[in-house]
């Protein structure tokens, strides 16, 4: 790409910053005309030369803005249904773009460049002066505007090509859209340092420079992960609070029912009660000489001890079990 002229110097900006205050009690300047005046003579201007911006002004308007074959105003209402539909976009193949011609191309960047020439002229001017000139201003401004309307019609016209490049591109750890942002993003820059000149087609360019964003991109999204690789956990940011509390209230009614075992305040009789006791393990400490308390026991074990069968076993323990809960329905715990 040929060199970007105009570039900014240290004495330009320090002149930039004392035409500011003048600028802005210039009565024929609106406040956001003021605005605009101040970001142009402080912010960073530059455009891509060509030998028509030598000629004199009237000469190189008539050369470059009277063109017999006119660039299109594309049609963007397709962008915004396909950016909220991801998938229909990865499988969509055209997007409803408009392809410029090679002289089109030509065209539009060589007017675009012009314009942003003009500003830099007229920026020029106004630092060189002792007081902002409100004409001159207002003429700046009008070329700026002009720039920024060029600016926004390519970036329109290519919008097709940040997709393409994003369906083309793998990176399942970057969102989509924020890819496609990156790429619009990158889409901008591209367009203010293109070279129509050289004879290449923007998108040779373009996929270049939006490619090379994705990337750099993605290379910063792995670093941001090695130095914070936990992702964020729904489950972390819950509270356990319902889970504690109701493992402490099956506690308590375990507690209550081996109250009414040991008790008996179910009158139970004592083959239930033995029954209840081995089945669960209601005990109040482990036996003597044992160093840990025994598991409770399983119907065959306990049907063992008592000297019957497994099935009578389980008879005894329902009708004992059945006992305790009507006891519990009846109100003792409350």
């Amino acid at each position: 790409m040929a060199a970007l002229t105009r570039p900014n110097s240290p004495l330009a900006r320090s002149q930039g910053r004392r035409r500011i205050s003048q600028a802005k009690s210039a009565r024929a300047l609106s406040p956001q005309d003021q605005a605009d005046v101040h970001q142009i003579l402080t912010g960073k201007y530059e455009y891509i030369d060509n030998d028509l911006f030598s000629l004199p002004d009237d000469e190189a308007v008539e050369q470059i803005f009277n063109q017999p074959d006119p660039t299109p105003h594309p049609d963007t209402s397709w962008y915004q249904p396909v950016m909220a539909n991801f998938a229909g976009l990865r499988q969509s193949n055209h997007l409803g773009s408009v392809l410029l011609t090679a002289a089109q191309e030509r065209v539009i960047f060589l007017q675009y460049n012009y314009t942003r020439c003009r500003v830099c002229r007229l920026r020029d001017e106004l630092l060189d002066s002792p007081k902002i000139d409100p004409d001159l201003a207002r003429q700046m401004l009008d070329w700026h505007r002009k720039a920024e309307d060029y600016r926004e019609q390519i970036a329109q016209i290519n919008l097709a090509l940040v997709l393409a490049m994003a369906k083309r591109t793998r990176m399942n750890e970057m969102d989509f859209g924020d890819m496609v942002s990156e790429g619009n993003m990158a889409l901008l820059r591209a367009i203010d340092k293109f070279d129509a000149a050289r004879g290449f087609k923007f998108s040779t360019y373009g996929c270049r420079a939006i490619l090379k964003a994705f990337s750099r991109a993605g290379m910063k999204l792995s670093r941001y992960r090695g130095l914070f690789p936990t992702d964020y956990d729904p489950a972390m940011e819950r509270s356990n609070y319902s889970e504690t509390r109701r493992a402490e209230h099956e506690m308590e009614c375990a507690d209550e029912v081996k109250m009414i075992v040991t008790r008996n305040v179910a009158d139970l009789t004592d083959i239930e009660q033995e029954v209840i006791e081995h089945r669960f393990n209601i005990k109040k400490g482990p036996a003597k000489g044992m160093k840990r308390e025994p598991r409770p026991m399983t119907l065959e074990q306990v049907g063992k001890v008592i000297g019957v069968t497994k099935e009578r076993v389980r008879q005894i323990q329902n009708k004992a079990l059945e006992k305790i809960r009507i006891t519990l329905e009846d109100g003792y715990l409350a």
